[in-house]
Protein backbone atom coordinates (compact mmCIF):
# COMPACT_ATOMS: atom_id res chain seq x y z
CA UNK A 1 0.00 0.00 0.00
CA UNK A 2 1.34 3.35 -0.66
CA UNK A 3 2.22 5.31 1.97
CA UNK A 4 1.86 9.28 1.97
CA UNK A 5 3.80 9.47 5.27
CA UNK A 6 7.42 10.31 4.87
CA UNK A 7 10.09 7.83 6.49
CA UNK A 8 12.78 8.74 9.12
CA UNK A 9 15.10 8.76 6.28
CA UNK A 10 13.28 11.07 3.58
CA UNK A 11 12.44 13.01 6.98
CA UNK A 12 16.28 13.66 7.52
CA UNK A 13 16.73 14.28 3.89
CA UNK A 14 13.87 17.23 3.71
CA UNK A 15 14.90 18.86 7.62
CA UNK A 16 18.60 18.69 6.63
CA UNK A 17 18.21 20.47 3.25
CA UNK A 18 15.70 22.90 4.47
CA UNK A 19 17.91 24.11 7.21
CA UNK A 20 20.83 24.19 4.53
CA UNK A 21 18.61 26.42 2.31
CA UNK A 22 17.60 28.45 5.73
CA UNK A 23 21.13 29.24 6.76
CA UNK A 24 22.45 30.15 2.88
CA UNK A 25 19.02 32.55 2.30
CA UNK A 26 19.28 33.69 5.52
CA UNK A 27 22.28 35.00 4.18
CA UNK A 28 21.13 36.34 1.03
CA UNK A 29 18.25 37.93 2.62
CA UNK A 30 19.79 40.10 5.20
CA UNK A 31 21.19 42.42 2.98
CA UNK A 32 18.24 43.21 0.44
CA UNK A 33 16.35 45.36 2.98
CA UNK A 34 19.59 47.53 4.39
CA UNK A 35 22.04 47.66 1.54
CA UNK A 36 21.07 50.34 -0.70
CA UNK A 37 20.51 52.51 2.74
CA UNK A 38 24.58 51.61 4.44
CA UNK A 39 26.02 51.58 0.71
CA UNK A 40 26.01 55.44 1.04
CA UNK A 41 28.54 55.32 3.61
CA UNK A 42 30.86 53.62 1.24
CA UNK A 43 32.72 55.40 -1.57
CA UNK A 44 30.42 56.09 -4.79
CA UNK A 45 27.50 54.38 -2.60
CA UNK A 46 25.71 57.63 -3.51
CA UNK A 47 25.56 56.28 -7.28
CA UNK A 48 22.40 54.07 -7.50
CA UNK A 49 23.33 52.33 -10.69
CA UNK A 50 26.51 51.03 -8.88
CA UNK A 51 24.69 50.16 -5.87
CA UNK A 52 22.17 48.75 -7.89
CA UNK A 53 25.12 46.59 -9.75
CA UNK A 54 26.45 45.36 -6.78
CA UNK A 55 23.10 44.28 -5.10
CA UNK A 56 22.05 42.19 -8.59
CA UNK A 57 25.18 41.24 -9.31
CA UNK A 58 24.66 37.76 -7.46
CA UNK A 59 21.49 36.76 -9.50
CA UNK A 60 23.39 37.48 -12.60
CA UNK A 61 26.05 35.01 -12.21
CA UNK A 62 23.09 32.48 -10.31
CA UNK A 63 21.61 32.26 -13.96
CA UNK A 64 24.35 31.52 -15.39
CA UNK A 65 26.09 28.99 -13.00
CA UNK A 66 22.59 27.27 -12.20
CA UNK A 67 22.58 24.72 -15.51
CA UNK A 68 26.77 23.76 -15.18
CA UNK A 69 26.17 23.24 -11.62
CA UNK A 70 23.05 21.27 -12.12
CA UNK A 71 24.86 19.23 -14.94
CA UNK A 72 27.65 18.95 -12.58
CA UNK A 73 25.71 17.43 -9.69
CA UNK A 74 24.34 14.42 -12.22
CA UNK A 75 27.63 13.49 -13.33
CA UNK A 76 29.33 13.86 -10.15
CA UNK A 77 27.11 13.72 -7.46
CA UNK A 78 24.76 15.86 -5.42
CA UNK A 79 27.03 16.35 -2.49
CA UNK A 80 30.36 17.22 -3.79
CA UNK A 81 28.72 20.19 -6.04
CA UNK A 82 26.86 21.46 -3.51
CA UNK A 83 30.12 21.72 -0.95
CA UNK A 84 31.96 23.20 -4.03
CA UNK A 85 29.06 25.92 -4.40
CA UNK A 86 28.87 26.80 -0.40
CA UNK A 87 32.37 26.94 -0.52
CA UNK A 88 32.14 29.94 -3.12
CA UNK A 89 29.45 31.52 -1.20
CA UNK A 90 32.01 31.77 1.85
CA UNK A 91 34.67 32.63 -0.39
CA UNK A 92 32.50 35.57 -1.92
CA UNK A 93 31.28 36.96 1.62
CA UNK A 94 34.99 37.27 3.13
CA UNK A 95 35.88 39.28 0.05
CA UNK A 96 32.74 41.45 0.87
CA UNK A 97 33.84 41.88 4.61
CA UNK A 98 37.25 42.50 3.95
CA UNK A 99 36.67 45.55 1.86
CA UNK A 100 34.93 49.22 1.89
CA UNK A 101 35.11 49.59 -1.59
CA UNK A 102 32.05 48.85 -3.82
CA UNK A 103 33.89 47.30 -6.92
CA UNK A 104 35.20 44.66 -4.59
CA UNK A 105 31.68 44.14 -2.79
CA UNK A 106 30.55 43.60 -6.43
CA UNK A 107 33.14 41.55 -7.12
CA UNK A 108 32.41 39.87 -3.89
CA UNK A 109 28.93 39.51 -4.98
CA UNK A 110 29.68 37.99 -8.54
CA UNK A 111 31.80 35.10 -6.55
CA UNK A 112 28.71 34.35 -4.02
CA UNK A 113 26.34 34.35 -7.22
CA UNK A 114 28.42 32.30 -8.71
CA UNK A 115 28.08 29.25 -5.89
CA UNK A 116 24.00 28.27 -7.49
CA UNK A 117 23.36 25.24 -5.55
CA UNK A 118 19.42 25.95 -5.85
CA UNK A 119 19.50 22.88 -8.76
CA UNK A 120 21.39 20.48 -7.26
CA UNK A 121 19.93 20.74 -3.72
CA UNK A 122 16.38 20.68 -5.29
CA UNK A 123 17.80 17.65 -7.33
CA UNK A 124 19.46 16.13 -4.10
CA UNK A 125 15.93 16.01 -2.31
CA UNK A 126 14.53 14.53 -5.23
CA UNK A 127 16.50 11.97 -5.05
CA UNK A 128 15.98 10.98 -1.33
CA UNK A 129 11.83 11.27 -1.29
CA UNK A 130 9.70 9.08 -3.03
CA UNK A 131 6.92 10.88 -5.21
CA UNK A 132 4.21 10.53 -3.10
CA UNK A 133 5.69 13.24 -0.40
CA UNK A 134 8.05 15.03 -2.75
CA UNK A 135 5.91 18.37 -3.06
CA UNK A 136 5.62 18.10 0.73
CA UNK A 137 9.44 18.02 0.72
CA UNK A 138 9.50 20.87 -1.83
CA UNK A 139 7.08 22.79 0.55
CA UNK A 140 9.09 22.63 3.56
CA UNK A 141 12.06 24.41 2.12
CA UNK A 142 9.58 27.05 0.63
CA UNK A 143 8.50 27.19 4.30
CA UNK A 144 12.02 27.90 5.72
CA UNK A 145 12.83 30.36 2.60
CA UNK A 146 9.39 32.49 3.29
CA UNK A 147 9.97 32.69 7.44
CA UNK A 148 14.04 32.99 6.62
CA UNK A 149 12.75 35.96 4.29
CA UNK A 150 10.55 37.77 7.33
CA UNK A 151 13.32 36.89 9.88
CA UNK A 152 15.66 39.12 7.44
CA UNK A 153 13.42 42.22 7.93
CA UNK A 154 13.78 42.13 11.60
CA UNK A 155 17.79 41.08 12.10
CA UNK A 156 19.09 42.90 9.02
CA UNK A 157 18.64 46.72 10.91
CA UNK A 158 20.29 45.26 14.04
CA UNK A 159 23.03 43.82 12.37
CA UNK A 160 23.93 46.77 10.12
CA UNK A 161 23.62 49.01 13.70
CA UNK A 162 25.93 46.76 15.35
CA UNK A 163 28.90 46.02 12.68
CA UNK A 164 28.11 48.18 9.67
CA UNK A 165 28.23 46.16 6.02
CA UNK A 166 31.42 44.67 7.34
CA UNK A 167 29.83 42.88 10.15
CA UNK A 168 26.83 42.39 8.12
CA UNK A 169 29.02 40.39 5.44
CA UNK A 170 30.57 38.65 8.34
CA UNK A 171 27.41 37.18 9.65
CA UNK A 172 26.76 36.17 6.12
CA UNK A 173 30.26 34.16 5.75
CA UNK A 174 28.91 32.55 8.96
CA UNK A 175 25.51 31.43 7.70
CA UNK A 176 27.44 30.02 4.57
CA UNK A 177 29.87 27.88 6.88
CA UNK A 178 26.81 26.49 8.67
CA UNK A 179 25.06 25.42 5.46
CA UNK A 180 28.81 23.96 4.76
CA UNK A 181 28.41 21.83 7.60
CA UNK A 182 24.85 20.69 7.38
CA UNK A 183 25.55 19.43 3.34
CA UNK A 184 29.26 18.29 4.45
CA UNK A 185 27.82 15.52 7.30
CA UNK A 186 24.00 16.14 8.17
CA UNK A 187 22.31 15.68 4.83
CA UNK A 188 22.32 11.68 4.33
CA UNK A 189 23.71 10.20 1.32
CA UNK A 190 20.30 9.58 -0.79
CA UNK A 191 19.92 6.53 -2.71
CA UNK A 192 21.25 5.83 -6.01
CA UNK A 193 18.96 7.87 -8.38
CA UNK A 194 16.87 5.77 -10.90
CA UNK A 195 18.98 6.44 -14.18
CA UNK A 196 15.99 4.76 -16.75
CA UNK A 197 16.81 5.37 -20.15
CA UNK A 198 19.90 7.31 -21.43
CA UNK A 199 18.57 11.13 -22.23
CA UNK A 200 20.16 13.80 -24.41
CA UNK A 201 19.90 17.72 -23.18
CA UNK A 202 17.78 18.06 -26.06
CA UNK A 203 15.15 15.71 -24.96
CA UNK A 204 15.17 18.26 -21.40
CA UNK A 205 15.27 21.26 -23.41
CA UNK A 206 12.69 20.77 -25.79
CA UNK A 207 10.17 18.70 -23.70
CA UNK A 208 7.37 20.82 -23.57
CA UNK A 209 6.05 20.21 -20.04
CA UNK A 210 9.18 21.24 -18.69
CA UNK A 211 8.83 24.48 -21.04
CA UNK A 212 5.58 24.85 -19.34
CA UNK A 213 6.81 24.50 -16.52
CA UNK A 214 10.35 26.91 -17.03
CA UNK A 215 7.23 29.46 -18.29
CA UNK A 216 5.62 29.02 -15.14
CA UNK A 217 8.76 29.77 -12.51
CA UNK A 218 9.84 32.74 -14.75
CA UNK A 219 6.38 34.06 -14.52
CA UNK A 220 5.70 33.46 -11.41
CA UNK A 221 9.27 35.38 -10.07
CA UNK A 222 8.79 37.93 -12.72
CA UNK A 223 5.16 38.70 -11.01
CA UNK A 224 6.37 38.40 -6.97
CA UNK A 225 9.41 41.07 -8.01
CA UNK A 226 7.05 43.44 -10.08
CA UNK A 227 4.69 43.21 -7.45
CA UNK A 228 7.05 44.08 -5.10
CA UNK A 229 8.22 47.26 -6.68
CA UNK A 230 4.55 48.55 -5.79
CA UNK A 231 3.20 47.02 -2.96
CA UNK A 232 5.67 48.07 0.41
CA UNK A 233 4.91 51.41 -0.74
CA UNK A 234 0.94 50.92 -0.78
CA UNK A 235 1.62 49.25 2.32
CA UNK A 236 3.11 52.21 3.98
CA UNK A 237 0.80 54.42 2.58
CA UNK A 238 -2.71 52.76 3.55
CA UNK A 239 -1.98 51.79 7.20
CA UNK A 240 1.15 54.43 7.96
CA UNK A 241 3.48 52.17 8.33
CA UNK A 242 7.38 52.84 7.65
CA UNK A 243 10.11 50.44 6.10
CA UNK A 244 11.27 49.47 9.98
CA UNK A 245 7.64 47.95 10.61
CA UNK A 246 6.92 46.84 7.39
CA UNK A 247 7.89 43.40 8.97
CA UNK A 248 5.16 43.34 10.91
CA UNK A 249 2.84 42.79 7.93
CA UNK A 250 5.13 40.46 6.34
CA UNK A 251 5.15 38.09 9.20
CA UNK A 252 1.83 37.07 9.93
CA UNK A 253 0.86 37.52 6.37
CA UNK A 254 3.81 34.87 5.87
CA UNK A 255 2.71 32.55 8.14
CA UNK A 256 -1.19 32.97 7.00
CA UNK A 257 -0.69 31.72 4.06
CA UNK A 258 1.55 28.01 5.11
CA UNK A 259 -1.84 27.76 6.81
CA UNK A 260 -3.83 27.57 3.87
CA UNK A 261 -0.64 26.28 1.66
CA UNK A 262 0.23 22.74 3.71
CA UNK A 263 -3.63 21.04 3.95
CA UNK A 264 -4.01 22.10 -0.35
CA UNK A 265 -0.34 20.07 -0.69
CA UNK A 266 -1.26 17.42 1.76
CA UNK A 267 -4.82 16.57 0.00
CA UNK A 268 -2.80 17.15 -3.54
CA UNK A 269 -0.11 14.50 -2.78
CA UNK A 270 -2.68 12.34 -1.15
CA UNK A 271 -5.26 12.24 -4.35
CA UNK A 272 -2.48 12.95 -7.09
CA UNK A 273 -4.63 16.12 -8.25
CA UNK A 274 -1.18 17.68 -9.31
CA UNK A 275 -2.42 19.32 -12.50
CA UNK A 276 -5.83 20.59 -10.87
CA UNK A 277 -3.88 21.82 -8.08
CA UNK A 278 -1.44 23.84 -10.27
CA UNK A 279 -4.02 25.20 -12.56
CA UNK A 280 -6.27 26.38 -9.71
CA UNK A 281 -3.34 28.25 -8.26
CA UNK A 282 -2.42 30.12 -11.39
CA UNK A 283 -5.92 31.16 -12.11
CA UNK A 284 -6.19 32.23 -8.44
CA UNK A 285 -2.64 34.56 -9.23
CA UNK A 286 -4.79 35.54 -11.65
CA UNK A 287 -7.49 36.69 -9.52
CA UNK A 288 -5.20 38.20 -7.00
CA UNK A 289 -3.59 40.41 -9.70
CA UNK A 290 -6.88 41.50 -10.67
CA UNK A 291 -8.09 42.56 -7.06
CA UNK A 292 -5.02 44.46 -6.63
CA UNK A 293 -5.66 47.72 -8.66
CA UNK A 294 -8.44 48.28 -6.25
CA UNK A 295 -6.54 46.92 -3.16
CA UNK A 296 -3.75 48.97 -3.29
CA UNK A 297 -5.61 51.69 -1.82
CA UNK A 298 -7.49 49.69 1.37
CA UNK A 299 -5.09 48.05 3.98
CA UNK A 300 -7.61 45.99 4.94
CA UNK A 301 -7.98 44.57 1.45
CA UNK A 302 -4.30 44.99 0.68
CA UNK A 303 -3.22 42.65 3.40
CA UNK A 304 -6.26 39.69 2.77
CA UNK A 305 -4.45 39.97 -1.02
CA UNK A 306 -1.66 39.67 0.43
CA UNK A 307 -2.43 36.32 1.91
CA UNK A 308 -3.90 35.26 -1.03
CA UNK A 309 -0.53 36.13 -2.93
CA UNK A 310 1.76 34.11 -0.82
CA UNK A 311 -0.70 31.48 -0.24
CA UNK A 312 -0.90 30.62 -4.16
CA UNK A 313 2.98 31.51 -4.16
CA UNK A 314 4.03 29.14 -2.07
CA UNK A 315 1.82 26.60 -3.26
CA UNK A 316 3.14 26.90 -6.71
CA UNK A 317 6.75 27.24 -5.22
CA UNK A 318 6.48 23.58 -3.64
CA UNK A 319 5.08 22.57 -7.12
CA UNK A 320 7.06 22.96 -9.83
CA UNK A 321 10.26 22.02 -8.82
CA UNK A 322 8.31 18.38 -7.51
CA UNK A 323 6.72 18.01 -10.71
CA UNK A 324 10.11 19.08 -13.01
CA UNK A 325 12.10 15.94 -11.20
CA UNK A 326 9.34 13.63 -12.02
CA UNK A 327 8.85 14.68 -15.59
CA UNK A 328 12.17 15.05 -16.20
CA UNK A 329 14.75 12.01 -17.45
CA UNK A 330 15.94 10.68 -14.30
CA UNK A 331 19.66 10.89 -15.45
CA UNK A 332 19.30 14.78 -16.29
CA UNK A 333 17.26 15.56 -13.06
CA UNK A 334 19.90 18.20 -12.09
CA UNK A 335 20.06 19.69 -15.53
CA UNK A 336 16.55 20.08 -15.76
CA UNK A 337 16.12 21.75 -12.26
CA UNK A 338 19.42 24.04 -13.86
CA UNK A 339 17.25 25.03 -16.16
CA UNK A 340 14.46 25.65 -14.61
CA UNK A 341 16.32 27.63 -11.29
CA UNK A 342 17.70 29.85 -14.62
CA UNK A 343 14.58 30.76 -15.53
CA UNK A 344 13.84 31.80 -11.99
CA UNK A 345 17.09 33.92 -11.97
CA UNK A 346 15.80 35.58 -15.01
CA UNK A 347 12.50 36.02 -14.14
CA UNK A 348 13.43 38.10 -11.10
CA UNK A 349 15.29 40.45 -13.07
CA UNK A 350 12.74 41.24 -15.44
CA UNK A 351 10.07 41.49 -12.74
CA UNK A 352 12.39 44.61 -11.12
CA UNK A 353 12.60 45.76 -14.72
CA UNK A 354 10.01 45.58 -15.76
CA UNK A 355 7.74 46.35 -12.28
CA UNK A 356 10.24 49.79 -12.68
CA UNK A 357 9.58 50.46 -16.03
CA UNK A 358 5.99 50.32 -15.82
CA UNK A 359 5.98 52.54 -12.25
CA UNK A 360 7.54 55.12 -14.16
CA UNK A 361 6.02 55.48 -17.05
CA UNK A 362 1.91 54.42 -16.48
CA UNK A 363 1.56 54.05 -12.30
CA UNK A 364 1.06 51.11 -9.77
CA UNK A 365 -1.91 49.97 -11.30
CA UNK A 366 -0.26 49.12 -14.55
CA UNK A 367 2.10 46.69 -12.29
CA UNK A 368 -0.85 44.46 -11.31
CA UNK A 369 -2.62 44.57 -14.72
CA UNK A 370 0.63 43.27 -16.66
CA UNK A 371 0.93 40.90 -14.12
CA UNK A 372 -2.75 39.90 -14.31
CA UNK A 373 -2.51 39.74 -18.14
CA UNK A 374 0.79 37.56 -17.53
CA UNK A 375 -0.23 35.21 -15.70
CA UNK A 376 -3.65 34.40 -17.79
CA UNK A 377 -0.88 33.43 -20.34
CA UNK A 378 0.51 31.29 -17.79
CA UNK A 379 -2.44 29.70 -17.11
CA UNK A 380 -3.23 28.94 -20.73
CA UNK A 381 -0.05 27.55 -21.43
CA UNK A 382 -0.07 25.21 -18.35
CA UNK A 383 -3.55 23.86 -19.72
CA UNK A 384 -1.64 21.32 -21.90
CA UNK A 385 0.04 19.55 -19.34
CA UNK A 386 0.08 15.91 -19.05
CA UNK A 387 -0.74 13.63 -16.65
CA UNK A 388 2.38 12.81 -14.66
CA UNK A 389 4.05 9.58 -15.03
CA UNK A 390 3.93 6.41 -12.86
CA UNK A 391 4.89 6.99 -9.79
CA UNK A 392 7.65 5.27 -7.78
CA UNK A 393 6.87 3.55 -4.85
CA UNK A 394 9.85 2.38 -3.70
CA UNK A 395 11.23 3.61 0.16
CA UNK A 396 14.02 5.90 0.24
CA UNK A 397 16.34 3.93 2.83
CA UNK A 398 19.26 4.82 4.65
CA UNK A 399 22.34 4.00 3.16
CA UNK A 400 25.73 3.48 3.14
CA UNK A 401 27.02 4.55 -0.55
CA UNK A 402 29.71 7.65 -0.87
CA UNK A 403 28.41 10.60 -0.77
CA UNK A 404 25.92 11.53 -2.95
Amino acid sequence: MTSFRMTPFERRASLSLAALFMCRMLGLFLLLPVFAVAAKALPGGNDPARVGLALGMYGLTQAFMQIPFGLASDRWGRRPVVVMGLVLFVAGSVVCATTDDLFWITIGRAIQGSGAISAAVTAWLADATRDEVRTKAMAMIGASIGLTFAVSLVLAPVLVGWGGLTGLFWTIAALGVAALGVAAWVVPAAPPALRGEPASMSSVLSHPDLLRLNLGVFTLHLIQVALFVVVPAALVHTGGLDTATLWKVYLPVVLASFVVMVPVIGVTERYATHRKTLLGAIAGLVLVCMFLPWAQDHYGWLVGAMIAFFSVFNILEAMQPSLVSRVAPPSLKGLALGFYNTSQAIGLFAGGALGGWLVSHLGSAAVFQAAAGLAVIWLLAAWGMKPLPARRTARPERVSHPAS
